[in-house]
This record gives C-alpha cells, structure tokens and sequence, in this order.
C-alpha cells in the first residue's frame, strides 16, 4: 500500500503534439463538440485531421429520451382506449375517438422513423 497517498500516473502519449492558435471561442467551441463526440480535444482534433468520421453521442442520448416519449405515447393511448369502452356513449364521439387514435398511432410512427435515422446515421 502506498500510505494513503495516489500514485501519479503519466499520461501516455502518442507521439508529437502540434500547436494550433485558437481564440477562446474557439477553445470552447472545439471543447464542447468534443465533449458532445464523447472524446477528449485531443482525440477529437486528431479525429478532424485524419478525416475520420466523429459521432456525436449527444444524438443517441436523444434516441433514449425519443424511446420514453414513444412509451408514454403508447400508454396514453391504451389509457384513453381503455377509459373510453368504459365509458362508452358518454363525451366524445366514436369519430373523433378514432381520430385521435389514428394520430397517436401517426406521432408512434414518426417518432420511430426519427429514431431509426438517427441510429443508422451513428452506424
């Protein structure tokens, strides 16, 4: 054991560094596209540099919250249903009843679509 203390460790390096002038701005802009690729400034410029694809993992957080909305969606529905053969001839008529369901049904769809290009798009 080391007495409580943390042993350093050196950061391994790959080779040469290069020296790029950047404005602050700039700095930011690059830290926070780096940081939305998953990669750290260096791997992501490199990455730039090397004309290597960079995929943002911002997207696929957006999938996931897409995957809850699309669920909610679907229980809103099967509640709606539900409450309705419940209440049967009461309020809404069955048209407009259909009508909404068709449009959950249509929002299910594109949210799925929208999540599948997004997917393959990370591919």
């Amino acid at each position: 054991m080391t007495g409580g203390t943390k042993e350093k460790t050196t950061a391994r390096r790959r080779g040469k560094p290069i020296e790029v002038w950047v404005t602050d701005e700039e700095k930011a802009t690059i830290t926070a596209r780096a940081k939305e690729a998953g990669l750290a400034r260096s791997a992501y410029l490199r990455a730039l540099g090397l004309n290597t694809p960079v995929k943002s993992v911002v997207d696929l957080g957006a999938v996931t919250d897409l995957v809850k909305v699309n669920g909610d969606l679907g229980r809103v529905a099967g509640l709606l249903k539900l409450w309705l053969a419940e209440k049967r001839g009461e309020g809404a008529n069955a048209v407009d009843v259909e009508t909404v369901m068709m449009e959950f049904r249509r929002l299910q769809v594109a949210i799925g679509m929208k999540m599948g290009d997004i997917v393959k798009a990370h591919k």
